[in-house]
């Protein structure tokens, strides 16, 4: 007993000295210059009808790479995007979430006329001046729509941009559509295709057969090919919450193609007037023409073109082995002077 009171005593002496009062927490004492918000800025902007709000969240801190997400749609949220933690983290790439005015938890002032592409073009650069971005940082990251929006930023501001990324997305809308109905609808059994052409033909797109063949018969070939059952929840969790008024106002109610006041979008004629180095990303069963994106590179004075050979639509979740590390390597490659 007696041992066992002296071991209890010299534990108790050492845990003292272990754990003295004078010991101090170091935190970054510039931490206390302003409130933290975990990376949160809310950014006003302004708008042909009024102020909004624009929410955005920075992840990492790297001065000279910097890269701005611009999420598809139109009208989904930045969520989807939270697979690049895994994959920028460990690499210090700083990346920045953004809900586009109408998305997420940006405002959603339920005007359709805001939901026009020169505006979002002023709403980006508005975005960039508040968050500091500049050639010598500033990587543009458009995935789908958000694709659309980069290029057509790039067009207006390049001069502001060190790198741009246009991640499933082609040039021309027309071109689009006629891969969707040539390529794509083709492969459809065509007791399915032939149903779901009576649904849209009659404008019935809240019947619920509509995405139940879609589902099993497009999405899962085409927007993601991880079985239904197991899709990644942050993808789920941002196609729940998307804004349908502005995804039909620009997109249009069809699946196949666009009929939005997006329908004449095409800038592959310009995209030679790009001389920021541009990296085109495509996957093999895409809902977009790889072979599109693949010549858009030779068109981009400096272009690359990825090529996601397991991926469709959402290639940074069913070909991430590919996906990311082309990506990576092209950011390297830039903040290197390589291309």
């Amino acid at each position: 007993m007696r041992k066992l009171l002296l071991l209890f005593a010299v534990f108790t002496v050492c845990s003292c000295k272990f754990f003295k009062k004078s010991d101090k927490v170091e935190i970054n004492k510039f931490l206390f210059d302003q409130v933290q918000t975990g990376g949160v800025t809310v950014i006003p902007i302004e708008t042909p009808k009024g102020k909004f709000n624009i929410w955005t969240k920075y992840n990492g801190d790297n001065s000279k790479i910097k890269v701005l997400l611009l999420n598809g749609g139109p009208g989904a949220t930045h969520e989807y995007f939270e697979c690049f933690e895994n994959f920028f983290d460990p690499l210090n790439i700083e990346f920045i979430y953004y809900d586009q005015l109408g998305c997420g938890l940006s405002d959603n002032p339920k005007d359709t006329t805001l939901w026009d592409l020169p505006r979002f073009v002023e709403e980006v650069e508005q975005v960039r001046k508040a968050l500091n971005l500049n050639k010598d940082n500033f990587y543009l990251l458009g995935h789908s729509w958000g694709g659309i929006l980069a290029m057509q930023y790039a067009l207006k501001y390049q001069d502001n941009l060190k790198g741009l990324i246009i991640s499933n997305m082609m040039s021309s809308c027309p071109a689009y559509g006629k891969y969707a109905q040539e390529v794509l609808a083709p492969q459809f059994d065509q007791k399915v295709l032939d149903t779901i052409r009576q649904i849209e033909k009659k404008g019935d797109f809240a019947n619920p057969k509509y995405m139940q063949l879609l589902m099993p018969n497009f999405y899962a070939k085409h927007i993601c090919r991880i079985p239904l059952e197991q899709w990644p929840e942050p993808m789920t969790r941002s196609f729940s919450k998307s804004n349908q008024s502005l995804y039909v106002t620009m997109q249009g109610p069809s699946e196949f193609g666009i009929g939005g006041n997006l329908i004449n979008w095409d800038v592959s004629k310009q995209l030679p007037q790009i001389k920021t180095p541009t990296l085109t990303i495509g996957g093999t069963y895409d809902t977009m023409d790889p072979e599109h994106m693949k010549w858009m590179s030779t068109q981009l004075p400096h272009g690359r073109f990825l090529l996601c050979p397991n991926g469709s639509h959402m290639s940074m979740y069913d070909d991430q082995k590919n996906y990311f590390p082309g990506l990576i390597q092209f950011i390297k490659d830039v903040d290197a002077g390589k291309l």
